[in-house]
């Protein structure tokens, strides 16, 4: 999302699949991706890597938000880093909303 390209943040990235999962520590801006434990992470988020996949690819930030909203992902870490990407998104979603009325 262009909206949070600015903003400095580690998050750690866990996939889960059968066995181990697999770790993975997200810089932004960036996003620098390496696969290590992200000890100095501010957000943490957990998903299965099927699912990752797919939303990945192919997902929109509505598909996401369904993603969080059924527990298929999870996010976890300080409660304003998180708040303040709610903001973002959300803000960024209703621009998208007044373009497209407009249009």
């Amino acid at each position: 999302m262009p909206a949070l390209q600015p903003l400095k943040l580690v998050a750690g990235l866990e996939l889960r699949a059968r066995g181990e999962p697999q770790m993975y520590r997200v810089e932004l801006p960036g996003p620098k991706v390496t696969k290590e434990f992200a000890a100095d992470s501010k957000v943490s988020l957990s998903v299965s890597r099927s699912h990752f996949n797919e939303l990945a690819t192919k997902g929109h930030v509505r598909d996401w938000r369904e993603a969080f909203a059924h527990g298929d992902a999870k996010a976890t870490g300080i409660e304003q880093v998180m708040k303040l990407i709610v903001n973002v998104v959300e803000r960024q979603e209703e621009r998208s909303r007044l373009r497209k009325a407009h249009h």
